[in-house]
């Protein structure tokens, strides 16, 4: 690679700021633009455009960090400052690990609002990438002719690209991609085993500065299980939610809300989040555990949520969208395949399941409307 990110960061520390940025290019769509906003004009282009103009005016500051927003998949979104030498320790590791290489081709397609677009942005910059720009939307490949070396999108993202046969063809064709941002339905899992490049889901947060393992999807290392970089340390709590030990993207341990099973080798699986756990009529549900159940037999999206309950304290309640097939047969199948303490108690027919803007449910808003539809009140 044609950069040196050791002296890079050496210099930064001996307050040399402007040196910092003199081993960086930023390629875009195939021409390059040198380090310094004041060599950078492409926000008249509008959209993500002026999203990326405003992150490398932020980027090439003075300031050592910047600030993030969490996506707020479970609560009210938070803003963390974070420092600009682990974000580059992250895009190294990612860009190593998958040996990108300067002039490799790679898909800007997700939202600079949040971690993942921007540290899309920090690869190419380390790395030399040639970043392919697109408008975020549910069809990131509907015009790319290029062929891609590297890309990065959501499951949503994916799912929709492999309806349109076109589509589908071109991400078949990207050497290496990652999908983040929520977890992999088993049937986006099965569509994905066959395809002949490398695929991986990742596992990470905001407060990780993106993902810290990757878990093979197809191919012949295919696995459950996520194996964390060399770098990143994990261990369980009292809770048995993942601890994660990441001193080049992170200053302290981080104590997750997400429920593990940690094996002897550092891998790992994700039964869930801690969140999502409802304690009802004295058992522990997982949510996530019910809902891969439920996927079995539901083609249309749902959501599971908890309101609470006179008797059993919390009540298992299922969201699902309003256009499901044969609605008269659907608690026939849940009776018959879930045990009873995992049946649902109420089934409400929504519209539709409420998504972050990163693709995730939102399960406070999904909370909200099971309270609402049944008219139930909380302080």
């Amino acid at each position: 690679m044609d950069y040196c990110l050791h002296c890079s960061l050496s210099m930064e520390k001996n307050g040399n700021r402007k040196a910092l940025w003199q081993g960086f290019r930023l390629k875009l769509n195939g021409v390059c633009y040198l380090p310094g906003t004041e060599d950078i004009h492409f926000a008249e282009n509008g959209g993500i455009y002026a999203d990326l103009q405003d992150f490398l005016k932020e980027w090439f500051d003075d300031s050592p960090t910047l600030t993030v927003h969490t996506s707020g998949s479970t609560g009210t979104p938070k803003m963390l400052v974070v420092r600009k030498e682990q974000m580059m320790n992250s895009a190294r590791i990612t860009c190593e690990f998958l040996h990108l290489q300067p002039d490799d081709k790679a898909l800007l397609c997700m939202s600079l609002k949040y971690i993942a677009g921007k540290m899309m942005v920090v690869r190419a910059l380390v790395a030399g990438l040639d970043l392919i720009v697109r408008e975020p939307s549910g069809h990131p490949l509907a015009d790319i002719e290029e062929p891609l070396r590297f890309a990065a999108m959501i499951p949503l993202q994916v799912y929709n690209t492999l309806q349109v046969a076109e589509e589908k063809s071109r991400l078949e064709d990207i050497e290496t991609l990652i999908i983040g941002g929520g977890s992999i339905d088993p049937g986006l899992a099965e569509a994905l085993l066959p395809f002949p490049q490398r695929i991986y889901s990742t596992y990470g947060m905001t407060e990780t500065l993106s993902h810290i393992a990757l878990r093979r999807l197809n191919g012949a290392e295919a696995s459950e299980y996520y194996h964390p970089f060399p770098s990143v340390h994990l261990s369980l709590s009292s809770d048995q939610t993942l601890v994660i030990d990441a001193p080049q993207v992170c200053d302290e341990l981080l104590v997750t809300n997400d429920v593990a099973d940690l094996r002897p080798d550092g891998s790992f699986a994700i039964l869930g989040r801690k969140d999502n756990i409802i304690n009802s009529g004295g058992i522990k549900i997982q949510a996530e555990s019910v809902e891969n159940q439920l996927r079995v037999f539901i083609s249309v999206p749902f959501a599971l949520t908890s309101v609470p309950h006179p008797k059993f304290g919390e009540a298992l309640t299922l969201l699902i969208r309003q256009d499901v097939p044969d609605k008269d047969r659907l608690q026939t199948e849940i009776n018959q395949r879930l045990p009873k303490y995992q049946q649902p108690k109420y089934i409400l027919f929504v519209d539709g399941i409420p998504l972050t803007e990163t693709g995730k449910i939102s399960r406070a808003e999904c909370k909200r409307i099971a309270l609402r539809e049944l008219k139930i009140e909380t302080e």
